[in-house]
C-alpha cells in the first residue's frame, strides 16, 4: 500500500475514534452508573419532546421513604440495591410507553406517554413496595408517587407537570406511607 495513502489517511482514523470516544463519553454522562436509567439533563430534554407529542402523558415522581434508615441499618451497598431495583421496577412499569430517570439520591421520575397500556398504580405501588432480598436479609422498601396527568394543566408544560407531581407526591408522603396522590 502507497505510504501517502497510509499518511493521509491515519489522522482521519485518529478523528474517527476520537469522535466515537466523544460520542459514548456523552451518552455515559446522560446515564446514571448506579441505574443506568438517564439523569435529569438527558430526562428532561427527551421528556420535554414526548410531551409535546403526546398530550395525554403522565408525569410522575417517585421519592423512597426512609432511604437514609436503610443506608445506615443495613450499609451502603444494600442502599444501592434498593436503587437499582427501584429503578427497575419503575422501568418494567412504564415498560416501552415512556422514560424513567433519577433525578439524584432517592428521587426518580418518569413520562408515561400512554398510561391506559401501564399495569396500572396499583401495579406501581406493589411493585415499588415490595421488600428485596440482598445478602441474606429483607430490606423494607417504600415509596411515595406523586403524579401528574398532563392532560389536566391549564399550561402543559413539563416544568408544571413536574410541579404538579411534586405536589402530589408530598401529599402522599402526608396521608401516610405507600400512597400514590393524582
Amino acid at each position: 500500500m502507497d505510504t501517502h495513502v497510509i499518511t493521509a489517511a491515519l489522522p482521519t482514523l485518529g478523528w474517527a475514534v476520537h469522535g466515537g470516544l466523544l460520542v459514548r463519553r456523552l451518552a455515559t454522562a446522560r446515564r446514571d452508573p448506579l441505574t443506568g436509567l438517564h439523569t435529569r439533563a438527558g430526562w428532561t430534554t427527551r421528556a420535554q419532546h414526548l410531551l409535546a407529542k403526546h398530550p395525554g402523558a403522565l408525569v410522575l415522581l417517585v421519592d423512597l421513604d426512609d432511604f437514609k434508615a436503610t443506608n445506615d441499618t443495613y450499609g451502603h451497598a444494600a442502599g444501592d440495591a434498593v436503587l437499582t431495583a427501584t429503578a427497575r421496577r419503575l422501568n418494567t412499569w412504564i415498560g416501552r410507553y415512556g422514560i424513567a430517570a433519577r433525578l439524584g439520591g432517592d428521587e426518580f421520575t418518569a413520562i408515561v406517554t400512554d398510561p391506559g397500556r401501564t399495569p396500572g398504580f396499583d401495579a406501581l405501588q406493589l411493585a415499588l413496595n415490595r421488600p428485596l432480598e440482598h445478602d441474606g436479609r429483607t430490606l423494607p422498601v417504600s415509596a411515595s408517587v406523586g403524579r401528574c396527568p398532563c392532560s389536566h394543566l391549564p399550561v402543559r408544560t413539563l416544568t408544571n407537570a413536574l410541579s404538579a407531581a411534586d405536589a402530589a407526591m408530598y401529599a402522599a408522603k402526608g396521608h401516610g406511607r405507600r400512597n400514590t396522590r393524582p
